[in-house]
């Protein structure tokens, strides 16, 4: 896989939404700037990969042919939308132990949900097809 400009741009932004959570909510801990900056790779990993998985989940919603298969598929996606948020918990937890707390599942669900919607702006800004014309 190639990293793209863009990745380094959703890393940056990351990057900046987790250093505006250590300072809001005291739950949210990183010790250092190195550690805040692997935490918004590993993030920007994490979200990638629950990004592609919940496409196909809802791509295979979508091309169902039976109920049975709808609903399957349906109970799947919700079990992946709060489980990602279990996984960035504990994966975090792994790789940097007591260094970097992301508070619990509340706090989680929000700065991804923060994340999520800074990165669509970004990107939505720096889309030369929506951006003004100077």
């Amino acid at each position: 896989m190639r990293i793209r400009p863009i990745d380094l741009v959703d890393v940056l932004v990351y990057l900046v939404v987790l250093g505006l959570f250590t300072q809001l909510f005291p739950a949210v801990i990183s010790e250092t700037f190195v550690l805040a900056l692997l935490t918004a790779i590993l993030l920007k990993v994490v979200l990638e990969a629950v990004l592609w998985i919940k496409k196909r989940v809802l791509a295979r919603i979508r091309a169902a042919e039976t109920p049975a298969v709808r609903i399957v598929n349906l109970i799947a996606l919700l079990l992946i939308l709060p489980g990602s948020k279990f996984l960035v918990l504990e994966l975090v937890a792994w790789a940097f132990g007591d260094s970097v707390r992301l508070g619990g599942f509340f706090q989680v669900t929000l700065l991804i949900v923060v994340l999520m919607l800074a990165r669509g702006g970004v990107r939505r800004l720096l889309d030369d097809r929506t951006a003004p014309a100077v």
